[in-house]
C-alpha cells in the first residue's frame, strides 16, 4: 500500500483534492459522465474494482451514477459536512473518497444512486475478445 506522499505524487492536484481531501469535481465536467464503453470502473488510487459498466446510468445530476457497487468494493460512512446529512462512499481497499450514495436510484432492485466523481475512477474497458461479437 502506498503512503500518503506516494499517493500525492501519483495524482493530479484535482484528483488528490477529491480522492484524499473529500472534494467534488465540477458537475458536468467528468470524463466518465457520458462514457458508454463496457468494462469495470476502478479506484484511481489503488486499482480496486468498484463498479461494473452495466450498473451505470444517466442520473441527470452531472456526475457518473451507478445503481450498485461490486460486492465488498466500497464502504459507506456518515457525512454531516456542509450542513447536510449524506452517506459518503469510500474505496473499500484504500479508503479514498469516491462520492455519495442516495436512495433515489432508478432500479427497484437496489433503489440506490451512487453518485461518483470521474476523477476518482479509471475504466478498464472490456476486451474485444471478451465480447459476444465484435460489433459496437
Amino acid at each position: 500500500m502506498m503512503n500518503e506522499e506516494e499517493i500525492k505524487q501519483k495524482l493530479t492536484p484535482e484528483e488528490y483534492k477529491v480522492l484524499r481531501e473529500k472534494g467534488t469535481e465540477v458537475p458536468g465536467t467528468g470524463k466518465y459522465l457520458h462514457e458508454k464503453r463496457e468494462g469495470t470502473y476502478m479506484c484511481k488510487v489503488c486499482g480496486n474494482p468498484l463498479f461494473a459498466s452495466d450498473a451505470k446510468f444517466d442520473s441527470g445530476t452531472g456526475w457518473p451514477s451507478f445503481d450498485e457497487a461490486l460486492p465488498g468494493a466500497v464502504k459507506l460512512e456518515e457525512d454531516t459536512s456542509h450542513g447536510m446529512h449524506r452517506t459518503e462512499v469510500v474505496c473499500g481497499k484504500c479508503g479514498s473518497h469516491l462520492g455519495h450514495v442516495f436512495d433515489d436510484g432508478p432500479t427497484e432492485t437496489t433503489g440506490k444512486r451512487y453518485c461518483m466523481n470521474s476523477v476518482c475512477l479509471d475504466l478498464a474497458p472490456k476486451k474485444e475478445e471478451d465480447k459476444d461479437n465484435g460489433e459496437e
